[in-house]
């Protein structure tokens, strides 16, 4: 099977052309946001752009497609008004991806600002438990870099929100994030006992995606900052271990790849392809 690669692209003009530019990079998945992540926004897509959206998704046959939630949701937070922002958001955005036919939104647990772990993940929880997802669409949970009181950086704390939350969601491990929070990917066996203590602790069953990035930062330093593929600290050796992976190599891999150095995400697409044995 070819490996099913993509990258965050831009709805910005319409929700279709974040279609135009993954096929203008040779992608076969992808992702965007459904607004400015940076503001509590409303999705804004009617009825046409989200058919445009589909129609062209079908006819150049990408997807999955995930819709990335807003940086300002927080499920972990013990702030009321934080949490019904946060809640409405991911309602919101939920009743987006159904629209547009989109199969993935994906969110982070965000931080428990003094609560306690174990009191963030079952706020968390409780808050996947107020959403309403529709038919045909799945919420993931993301894989954090741990710094501060963000929880997610380890696969423990993803285990315990899925027992504790009604709601059937997935996961979506950034490579990136997984390594900045302790768990060496930069080697094949490090890729290979990283996939086994996922498998271990959460289950691969609910492993729907991975975000595919180098690190500019050592495994263990909890630092988010992405680099393009085979040109970080996980190197070559851990991206063609990852992509090869027999329990992962199916997955879709979408790039948060930066644009640098003269490589924009048509680079890094090209490789993920000759990294894949």
């Amino acid at each position: 099977m070819a490996v099913n690669v993509g990258a965050h692209t831009s709805i910005a003009g319409g929700a279709d052309n974040a279609v135009d530019e993954q096929v203008e990079i040779d992608g076969s998945c992808g992702q965007i946001f459904s607004h400015s992540p940076q503001v509590w926004q409303d999705p804004n897509i009617d009825d046409d752009e989200a058919e445009r959206f589909r129609t062209a998704s079908a006819d150049n046959e990408i997807g999955p497609w995930v819709i990335h939630s807003s940086y300002l949701v927080n499920l972990c937070t013990p702030k009321d008004d934080l949490r019904a922002k946060s809640i409405d958001s991911m309602q919101k955005e939920v009743d987006a991806a159904a629209k547009l036919g989109v199969d993935y939104v994906n969110v982070h647990l965000g931080a428990h600002t003094g609560a306690g772990v174990d009191q963030g993940l079952t706020n968390a929880a409780s808050a996947l438990d107020e959403l309403d997802v529709p038919e045909g669409v799945t919420v993931l949970v993301e894989s954090d870099a741990g710094s501060g009181t963000k929880l997610g950086d380890q696969f423990d704390h993803l285990a315990t929100v899925r027992e504790r939350t009604s709601l059937d969601i997935g996961f979506c491990l950034d490579t990136a994030h997984t390594f900045a929070a302790g768990y060496d990917l930069s080697t094949a066996a490090g890729v290979n006992e990283t996939v086994a203590a996922f498998d271990d602790v959460v289950g691969l069953e609910h492993l729907a995606c991975l975000h595919l990035n180098d690190s500019k930062h050592d495994c263990g330093t909890n630092k988010d900052e992405h680099a393009h593929i085979g040109e970080g600290l996980i190197g070559e050796a851990g991206m063609e271990r990852i992509l090869n992976h027999p329990d992962l190599r199916e997955l879709p891999f979408v790039l948060e790849t930066p644009t640098e150095d003269g490589k924009s995400f048509s680079w890094n697409v090209e490789r993920v392809r000759e990294l894949r044995a």
